[in-house]
């Protein structure tokens, strides 16, 4: 098994990631689903997403539309945990 022989430096950027898109729109793409909706909170577990917006996307269709194919509200706030979160981006 190959070892790495060069120590390679790591630099930790402020508001970054995820607690940079605080107060935005977001896509949360997980392991058996994916949310929506307005980024509230970040700690080191879970994320919220707000309840004026957040919902489950069950089918994003085209990504070149401005809307999902189909999404629908859950009308309260979304915890998601953060281990499950595959990828994230500012939604449509």
């Amino acid at each position: 098994m190959k070892q790495l022989v060069k120590a390679i430096k790591v630099e930790e950027v402020e508001a970054e990631g995820l607690v940079g898109l605080l107060g935005q729109k977001v896509m949360l793409m997980c392991m058996n689903y994916n949310y929506a909706g307005t980024l509230d909170g970040v700690n080191d577990t879970f994320v919220k997403l707000s309840e004026k917006d957040a919902k489950i996307v069950y089918d994003t269709g085209e990504w070149t539309k401005k809307d999902w194919a189909d999404s629908q509200s859950v009308g309260q706030a979304i915890y998601v945990e953060r281990s499950k979160i595959e990828a994230f981006f500012l939604a449509k």
